[in-house]
């Protein structure tokens, strides 16, 4: 049977009412709206590419084992691709409303974890497309690869008619008696194996081994990690999360992201975070909140998935723990805190060092690791305020039916004390921003949003010296 790993499990089990742990995105296309048929028609012969997709997730009685993926002996293609209009013109705020709305509803968990809508009416002849996708099934970077089957990486493409593929017959479902046995094997069988690898393990700790070099610097950087979990964080963003969510964006070039890395160092990814400080800054300002001494801290996912593992639907993520100093005035200074950190954080090896601590949750049996998921992010905390996650894009134009893709933004979920995340996705010379947060609690998205434009545009000005 497949099996959910121990991470993709936690993703599942911790959806609640008020967490939907979904990923997804909105792509908006140039030029005539396709027919709604023709979208089906599209789906329909990439489904065999994607199997996971006409598959459901079957949880075991009293979590005796990790839930496992079986084939959807119901499913029905006009379910998962729907169709919807925005008022003609549509612009930015409809379309964001209305994936705000479409965000914040949950996915059907018993049938497959992914739902597409067709949305028409949009200004200047555009249309576009709304996609939902569990967490359990992907993450932001095995989701960039789906890009590949899903559309068309050609420069100059001539639409195509959609091939049929060959009819799809579901494998039978297995049986409660059958799910139990094999539940309990694995139940006992994962763990055992994971510990016949840690004599193996403790040889190439001894040996100089990559792991014990991992290992070392962890230990090396824990001072500095408690220096910053002891920093003054703006414990006024975290809060209780409802149901519901304001979905906004904002974009950068990134022309202006390499004119300020020219002339102060650094990474693509420190500036957009300091340009994200600025957005919490201003946020902070607006809500007469801000201190000199105060920073953001931001979960940071980093991707830890193999080349060879390109093509797998499922999470291999790791995480770090960045201050972002809202509190630092000058701009320039904000970016070299955002680098020093991240050069620290990539001496000490944290994000190898912490998907070795991940895989620890292959040792916990199941029916705690159901109780554990829904509790870890539920837990009230105060130490972490938002989420940022930057998933990079093609560089190369995508199409779909023959139509351009222009511009694509994510949505990434909040769950626990955290009302705030903040996607990052690139396309083509662009960088956008997904900013997700709760209804009720942040009214002022808007202003954060704002305040990244802005956290660019100073950048800019101080590299070229007119700021």
């Amino acid at each position: 049977m497949d099996r959910l790993s121990a991470m993709d499990a936690g993703f599942y089990f911790v959806e609640d009412e008020n967490v939907p742990m979904h990923v997804g995105c909105v792509l908006v296309f140039e030029g005539p709206t396709p027919a709604y048929g023709d979208v089906i028609r599209l789906f329909v012969s990439k489904l065999p590419d994607v199997p996971r997709y006409r598959q459901r997730v079957r949880t075991l009685p009293l979590h005796l084992g990790r839930p496992v993926w079986v084939d959807d002996d119901h499913f029905q293609i006009l379910y998962h691709v729907r169709h919807t209009a925005v008022p003609a013109p549509g612009g930015a705020d409809q379309v964001r409303n209305l994936a705000g709305r479409l965000f914040a509803q949950r996915l059907d968990l018993s049938k497959p974890l992914w739902e597409v809508w067709l949305v028409e009416g949009l200004a200047e002849g555009r249309w576009a497309i709304i996609s939902k996708v569990h967490h359990c099934l992907i993450d932001g970077v095995a989701g960039t690869d789906l890009l590949q089957i899903l559309l068309d990486w050609r420069e100059h493409p001539e639409p195509a008619e959609p091939v049929d593929p060959d009819p799809w017959l579901p494998e039978p479902a297995p049986s409660t008696f059958d799910l139990i046995t094999d539940g309990l094997r694995d139940a006992v069988a994962a763990p055992v194996k994971h510990l016949a690898a840690v004599p193996a393990l403790a040889r190439e700790m001894r040996s100089g081994s990559e792991l014990a070099d991992i290992v070392r610097a962890l230990a090396g950087s824990l001072p500095g990690t408690a220096h910053r979990l002891l920093e003054t964080s703006a414990g006024s963003l975290n809060g209780s999360i409802g149901p519901h969510r304001r979905w906004v964006w904002a974009a950068s070039d990134i022309a202006e992201i390499k004119r300020v890395r020219k002339e102060f160092g650094g990474t693509v990814n420190d500036v957009i975070l300091t340009a994200i400080t600025r957005g919490f800054r201003d946020l902070l300002a607006a809500r007469g909140e801000l201190t000199t001494d105060q920073v953001v801290r931001s979960l940071v996912p980093v991707s830890v998935r193999s080349p060879r593992e390109r093509n797998t639907l499922n999470n291999r993520l790791s995480a770090i723990l960045v201050n972002l100093p809202v509190g630092e005035d000058d701009p320039v200074a904000r970016l070299a805190s955002v680098r020093a950190q991240m050069d620290d954080l990539k001496r000490s090896r944290q994000a190898a060092g912490a998907d070795v601590l991940t895989g620890l949750g292959n040792f916990a049996a199941p029916t705690l690791l159901a109780l554990g998921s829904r509790t870890a992010l539920r837990f009230p905390q105060r130490f972490l305020q938002t989420l940022t996650t930057n998933v990079p894009g093609p560089r190369v134009p995508l199409y779909m039916l023959g139509r351009p893709l222009a511009e694509m933004y994510p949505y990434v979920p909040i769950a626990s004390t955290m009302r705030i995340s903040v996607g990052i996705f690139s396309y083509l010379d662009r960088v956008t921003f997904g900013i997700n947060a709760d209804f009720d609690a942040v009214p002022d998205v808007q202003v954060l949003a704002d305040g990244i434009r802005t956290g660019f545009e100073e950048l800019v000005a101080a590299a070229d010296g007119t700021g």
